[in-house]
């Protein structure tokens, strides 16, 4: 074999190689790459809660430091009571004497309706007695002139008669005065009870925002999570809003993949997606959903969001945060932490699924229902102190 038939066959070789390769390459891209979009700027993003006290005072002690994890409604930080509990003692005598006013309310006024009663009968007894005399005079005056009776007596009647007439002026405006006094008691009590008063709900609710205060020297987590970045001291004196510690919730953690702008038309809504974690490497591979598209890019919401109607200017890609929801047992398994780089890849594949800019989705409610013992307790203190002031006879009466 000369040379030249060597030469051709090895560029045979090498352009079927290179043809080959093609080939396969043009398969791999059009069946399976080009279904693909992957990016390593991605990171993991979580519920980040700052703790902080809802009133002022003295730290006593903490009850956790950095790294630990706790559960919802373990207490984190106590503050010192004593005074939340001086304005709760206070505004329990407050509601106390606040019910005992309003029961002498309705009391006056059962009083005020008794004397209404009693002008009413005194009324109708003077003018029997007015009438009684009216009649004397009329009996008397045609006999004056006859002589069988004398003017004396006559005018004695009639003196009679003007007595009676003033007794009933002076009955009218004693029944009419206890009626005015009658009508302004019933505006302090009329369409109420003593329960309803707006005196004893004002008090009442003096004595619930006491209770809650007092209730609040204690600081709980409202969910499950791991401490981070604690700066609160024993002794120190914090102020309401102050921010304690950090509390990240490591069980609801999701990924934001910031894809470039010109990648963003091919996802969509449920497509699957792999991640890797640096922290773990390439042996462990998270699988997590296309979730929804950020409302701006990274630069639209920086500190000083870029100008670029002045001066110079270049075009600069921009990049979408893409959120990816991760599978929560893979996630159980294999912890991640707020921050850590992943790479991500998502199949585009089926694009059956909501554009980004469409998406549509219920939002997951996040809620915590540590609180809600607080506000029964502080009711149920309301009702002893009511019932424990309104009296064995006391009703709730209404007018």
């Amino acid at each position: 074999m000369n040379k030249s038939e060597t030469r051709r066959r090895g560029l045979t070789i090498i352009v079927s190689i290179v043809v080959l390769v093609g080939i396969t390459w043009t398969g791999w891209h059009w069946f399976t790459a080009r279904h693909h979009l992957d990016t390593d700027n991605a990171y993991v993003v979580g519920n980040v809660l700052q703790i902080t006290p809802l009133i002022s005072g003295t730290v006593l002690s903490v009850q956790v430091e950095e790294t630990d994890v706790v559960k919802s409604g373990q207490l984190l930080v106590k503050l010192d009571p004593a005074d939340a509990h001086v304005n709760l003692d206070q505004s329990k005598a407050q509601l106390a004497q606040s019910v005992r006013e309003v029961r002498s309310m309705f009391a006056s006024s059962a009083s005020l309706s008794a004397q209404v009663n009693a002008r009413e009968a005194d009324l109708q007894r003077v003018q029997m007695d007015l009438a009684r005399a009216q009649s004397d005079v009329n009996r008397r005056a045609p006999l004056v002139t006859t002589g069988a009776v004398s003017q004396e007596e006559f005018q004695h009647v009639k003196s009679q008669l003007s007595a009676a007439q003033s007794t009933v002026n002076a009955a009218q405006s004693a029944l009419l005065s206890a009626k005015e006094q009658l009508t302004a008691g019933l505006t302090q009590t009329e369409g109420t009870s003593i329960q309803d008063h707006p005196s004893v709900q004002r008090a009442a609710a003096k004595v619930r925002e006491a209770y809650l205060a007092f209730q609040r020297v204690e600081l709980k987590a409202p969910i499950d999570g791991q401490i981070a970045k604690r700066s609160v001291q024993v002794g120190q004196r914090v102020q309401a809003g102050a921010p304690l510690m950090t509390l990240v919730a490591l069980n609801q953690l999701w990924v934001d993949a910031n894809f470039k702008e010109s990648q963003l038309k091919d996802l969509h809504i449920g497509q699957p997606a792999e991640l890797v974690a640096d922290v773990y490497g390439k042996k462990i591979i998270f699988h997590g959903t296309v979730a929804g598209l950020g409302a701006g890019t990274g630069s639209a919401f920086s500190l000083l969001p870029a100008q670029n109607a002045t001066g110079n200017w270049i075009k600069v890609v921009q990049r979408v945060p893409v959120r990816i929801t991760l599978d929560p047992k893979e996630l159980a398994a294999h912890p991640l932490r707020v921050g850590l780089s992943m790479e991500v890849t998502v199949d585009t594949a089926d694009q059956t699924g909501k554009a980004l800019a469409d998406a549509s989705h219920e939002a997951v409610v996040s809620f915590t229902d540590i609180y809600d013992s607080q506000q029964a307790a502080a009711e149920q203190e309301i009702k002893r102190i009511i019932a424990a002031n309104l009296g064995r006879t006391a009703k709730p009466a209404t007018h």
